[in-house]
């Protein structure tokens, strides 16, 4: 704001230039642009609002595809690739945009650096980024191998631990099992044991193995408790009843002159 001098005595005599172009003095010496005849508003909030900037259409290649993209003239370079992820799956900082044979930056404007209506954009992914990918890949896959495996060798160790349970009633019933079943079961479990031990893992994958892992050790502990009661028990002497036959008959033969 401007205000005027009081080396005058506080008059407005110094003032009528700028009065005549379009300036008025408010009380208090304060200098200020006239309001319009009309008393509804500055000049200023009289003018017709501001045109919105046009819109191009413009033409995207990747690779083999093609996309007619509508955005503002006025627009970034990173905000036509914000667009485009829509449309190609592409995250903008994975994106790289060529125009005119050079790259783009994000900050670049479209209309400054003369892209018009119908212009052609070369869009590439970032090398870097297609490296990123594979290796996301590659580690994506590994991880469903460890899953694979771990789920496997879970079936295996569900079928065994049925088996110890069985093992088990038998046992708390009184009935004695042949030892070559407990051992066997033994050593069908360390079996999965080790094959656990193989598996490599990290993270989630590496919880699922911990906890087949404890199952496992579980099973053995039990079947070893199991051989020690089932050593105890006696063993049960099945006797079977044979069928007796009677004497065969002698017959009297006949003999013939």
């Amino acid at each position: 704001m401007m205000r005027r001098s009081v080396s005058d005595g506080g008059s407005s005599g110094g003032w009528g230039e700028e009065e005549g172009k379009g300036w008025e003095v408010r009380p208090g010496g304060l200098l200020v642009q006239k309001r319009g005849e009309d008393g509804g508003g500055d000049a200023a909030a009289a003018a017709p609002p501001p045109q919105a900037p046009p819109e191009l259409r413009v033409r995207v290649l990747y690779g083999s595809a093609k996309y007619e993209v509508a955005v503002s003239s006025v627009a970034t370079f990173g905000e036509l690739k914000k667009q485009l992820m829509e449309k190609t799956g592409l995250q903008p900082a994975d994106q790289r945009l060529t125009y005119k044979g050079k790259e783009r930056g994000n900050t670049e404007y479209l209309d400054i650096c003369g892209v018009k209506n119908r212009s052609k954009i070369v869009l590439v992914e970032d090398p870097t980024s297609l490296e990123r990918r594979y290796i996301e890949m590659r580690r994506n896959a590994r991880i469903q191998n460890v899953h694979r495996a771990i789920s496997d060798i879970s079936l295996e160790v569900d079928k065994l631990a049925d088996q110890v349970t069985t093992i088990e009633k038998s046992i708390s019933k009184g009935n004695k099992v042949a030892e070559v079943q407990i051992t066997t079961l033994i050593e069908l479990l360390m079996i999965q044991a080790v094959k656990l031990d193989s598996v490599p893992s990290e993270g989630e994958t590496c919880l699922q193995k911990n906890l087949q892992a404890k199952r496992v050790q579980k099973c053995v502990e039990t079947l070893d408790m199991l051989k020690i009661s089932n050593a105890r028990l006696k063993s049960v002497v099945v006797t079977t009843k044979w069928e007796t036959f009677d004497p065969p008959t002698t017959a009297q033969w006949e003999f013939f002159d």
